[in-house]
């Protein structure tokens, strides 16, 4: 072999637009503690009726009957999560048509442990709280949140094998569509249908524009806008708007690839023998030609949908999920915290989140396994499967955003961060040590839970 030769994709440890996105979530759950600690610091601090007054200062927009007035608590919540759900919506569409959940194989796994990751926990919560004031949450311990799950895996570097961080990522999006699914259908109250029929027409409009081969970022941009405000007015919340307008965004690309490394070679020989002026000069009009050509051609070979997400995903990493955060997280803990543990709220999260995933999520996993409907991750160990459920009890975001919606009683809101955020600790926590103290792999173990263990 050459050794000049540059190595091939395959040599590599794991694929390059993975480790991109699990390296941006990672950096992001940095900043989103950051968030929380600042959010849990101020509402407990000598200032705290500022928070309490930003997060109630409302802002209106809009002209007349098209007014829309609200608190900035639901300007965030309802607005920029909007954002942060359109993205969830634009991972959904990526790792369906080309991801790990292409092949109906690849995501029986990711489907089957999702599946048990939301119906053990809402049945734990519900069990504890059937009856009761709280009986609405059971929705809230269904959420995994990625970046903080993704963030305790990438911490332990070359111990966690990439298959087992692909596969909770594709965990967590299969989770999401799920948690989108009930808080549309379950988080409902009301429905204006004639705002509901205005944005199905909207979003119909916007598949037809894909249709037609429009991929002018702008356009998408202009009927989303309207189709939120349509499912905000129809009582529908606005995250399905933001999902089913992410399904209608292009995925295509307009050119062959073999054409793209062509014109590549073309262009870059015309630069060459063209050159380009010192920083600080004008171009040649012949030299921006060449450019706008290397642009379209760059433009055509790229998939609308992909330059999105590349787009807005540091947006929503470091913006809207942070300022979600700071906004949400401000638990006030100079109250009866010792009453809220054991208040029937907070024990159903707790228990919902923290036993009720690792349970759900390991047992559905292996009953797909044994089963033969699905195959573990090459180097993954079922301790390591293990881990990872308990890790899919981090509630945090998702969680608390379904407790938004759940309950309007503050106090009850306030008792329901106290469990999301002590469960979300407590299953980082003993994750990570778990995930730590497994095994690297164990090859025998790849057909049921315990096989091969007594080689170890």
């Amino acid at each position: 072999m050459n050794s000049a030769q540059p190595p091939s994709p395959s040599s590599h440890q794991g694929p390059r637009p993975f480790e991109l996105f699990a390296h941006n979530k990672v950096a992001g759950a940095v900043v989103l503690m950051a968030a929380t600690v600042a959010a849990l610091l101020w509402a407990n601090s000598p200032w705290h009726a500022s928070y309490q007054a930003m997060l109630t200062t409302h802002a209106r927009v809009g002209l007349g009957a098209f007014e829309i007035d609200k608190p900035v608590l639901l300007w965030i919540n309802d607005g920029l999560m909007a954002l942060f759900f359109f993205v969830v919506g634009l991972e959904i569409k990526r790792e369906i048509l080309a991801g790990e959940l292409s092949t109906l194989r690849k995501a029986a796994l990711p489907l089957a442990a999702a599946l048990g990751g939301m119906l053990v926990p809402a049945a734990v919560y519900f069990a504890i709280n059937a009856g009761g004031p709280g009986e609405h949450g059971w929705g809230i311990p269904m959420a995994t949140d990625i970046a903080f799950a993704l963030g305790v895996l990438l911490l332990l570097g070359s111990r966690v094998p990439i298959g087992l961080k692909v596969f909770l990522t594709a965990l967590a999006i299969v989770d999401d569509i799920g948690a989108i699914v009930v808080i549309a259908v379950f988080y409902t109250e009301s429905i204006a249908l004639e705002s509901l029929a205005i944005g199905a027409v909207l979003i119909c409009l916007s598949a037809l524009a894909n249709f037609l081969g429009m991929r002018n970022a702008i356009l998408y941009f202009i009927i989303g806008s309207f189709v939120w405000v349509a499912f905000l007015k129809s009582g529908i919340h606005a995250t399905l708007a933001s999902v089913l307008m992410a399904m209608t965004i292009p995925a295509r690309t307009r050119a062959d690839g073999a054409a793209v490394v062509s014109d590549v070679e073309g262009l870059t020989a015309e630069l060459k023998r063209t050159g380009l002026p010192p920083e600080g000069q004008l171009l040649t009009t012949g030299q921006q030609h060449t450019l706008h050509r290397v642009q379209r051609t760059v433009s055509d070979a790229t998939a609308p949908l992909q330059e999105l997400e590349h787009a807005l995903l540091p947006l929503v990493t470091f913006l809207v999920m942070p300022l979600f955060a700071l906004a949400n997280a401000g638990l006030n803990l100079r109250g009866d915290l010792i009453g809220a543990f054991g208040n029937p709220v907070c024990l159903g999260i707790v228990a919902g989140l923290f036993i009720g995933k690792q349970v759900g999520v390991f047992a559905f996993s292996a009953i797909a396994v044994r089963l033969g409907l699905a195959d573990l991750p090459r180097g993954v160990s079922w301790r390591q499967v293990h881990a990872v459920a308990v890790l899919s009890g981090i509630g945090f975001t998702m969680s608390l955003f379904v407790g938004s919606l759940a309950f309007a009683d503050p106090a009850r809101q306030e008792v329901a961060k106290v469990g999301i955020l002590s469960a979300s600790i407590l299953s980082a926590v003993v994750g990570g040590v778990l995930l730590f103290r497994a095994p690297r792999e164990e090859p025998s173990s790849r057909t049921e839970p315990g096989a091969g263990s007594s080689s170890h």
